[in-house]
């Protein structure tokens, strides 16, 4: 399996590369994304993962299904939707009201912070078979398209975040950890 890398690694501060249109459904690209996937599977409180963090410069990430755990708890009976893939992705839209928001990296093992995001997005991708799609978002989900965006961007969110400190694994909040009574 691929190891996240951490921040000291300089290809988290690479613009990634646009994945051509030809290559999308390519075994190379399948090979990468199933490896993303893997490495974000890997982690208890992972929900997303860009391809730079496991050591590709390419403009690709990954959103954990268990995402959807987390923004609709009380739906115990929603059909669970696979990982989601964004390949190319492009934030068209951004709300003017942000908010100060809690936010940690895989890729800046143990430290928090709270960054400002805009509290909904909208983003246009190529999902893994070359469909070209267009998703909003609010919340959570609008924060992970801005983070992971940013690691295509080479930016990390320590960059602009306040209040950094250290959580140990242990401290971490229980809503970002597997939920194992599903299992």
């Amino acid at each position: 399996m691929k190891e996240i890398v951490q921040r000291d690694n300089p290809i988290l501060r690479i613009k990634a590369k646009e994945v051509p249109a030809k290559e999308i459904r390519s075994l190379k690209i399948r090979k990468i994304i199933k490896e993303m996937k893997e490495a974000l599977a890997s982690q208890d409180d992972g929900v997303a993962l860009a391809a730079p963090q496991i050591g590709v410069s390419l403009r690709i990430f990954v959103i954990t299904e268990k995402i959807f755990d987390i923004l609709y708890p009380e739906d115990k009976l929603k059909k669970r939707e696979i990982d989601l893939v964004y390949i190319n992705p492009k934030i068209t839209k951004l709300s003017k009201e942000q908010k100060l928001l809690e936010e940690g990296c895989l890729s800046v093992r143990w430290l928090y912070g709270k960054r400002m995001r805009s509290i909904k997005a909208t983003i246009s991708a190529y999902n893994e078979k070359g469909e070209k799609f267009e998703r909003g978002g609010s919340g959570l989900l609008a924060q992970i398209f801005q983070h992971e965006t940013n690691h295509l961007d080479g930016i990390l969110f320590t960059d602009e975040a306040q209040d950094l400190r250290e959580l140990p694994p242990e401290q971490i909040p229980s809503r970002l950890k597997k939920d194992t009574s599903n299992a």
